[in-house]
């Protein structure tokens, strides 16, 4: 398999990446709850509904800020190799992809927090990319599709979470 390495980001990312969508997810169970699915090692790989096939953690516990990870996204048969740099355990996650097999993105990031929410939790999912010079216009093109296809996560979150009270 080719790797083609994409460009580190930092938090400021999140809020000025060309293409930024957030998704914020009302949970019936408690934050400690999300955090141990979130933070365990099969982690979203396990929601039916988001179909990641692949997601093998490559840094041994327990993990933190350099924390990596190889991640077959969703519906893509794209891989990507991803290095966080936020780890505050229990509340949340930050991590943007080193390298991936396909030379689509010049920079991809994610990041998760996890809030009490009454008696519940509020989990917010951001994702955040920048595609390569030749695909900038295709991507904002396809964004509004995009946004819909990554809305699978809040429904995935939702039904995974509905069926472990």
């Amino acid at each position: 398999m080719s790797w083609h390495a994409l460009e580190p980001v930092d938090e400021s990312f999140f809020r000025n990446a060309p293409i930024v969508h957030r998704y914020p997810v009302k949970l019936p169970v408690p934050p400690e709850q999300v955090w141990a699915q979130i933070s365990s090692d099969e982690s979203l790989s396990a929601w039916r509904g988001l179909r990641v096939p692949r997601l093998t953690w490559t840094s041994p516990r327990p993990f933190g800020v350099d924390t990596t990870r190889e991640v077959v996204l969703p519906l893509s048969a794209m891989t990507v190799r991803e290095r966080f740099f936020r780890w505050d355990e229990g509340k949340g996650y930050s991590f943007y992809a080193e390298s991936a097999n396909r030379p689509l993105l010049d920079r991809f990031a994610e990041d998760y927090v996890v809030e009490p929410d009454g008696d519940g939790t509020l989990l917010t999912w951001t994702i955040a990319f920048r595609a390569r010079p030749a695909l900038r216009a295709a991507a904002k093109l396809t964004d509004p599709l995009n946004r819909r296809g990554f809305g699978l996560f809040a429904r995935a979150a939702k039904q995974h979470f509905a069926a472990r009270p």
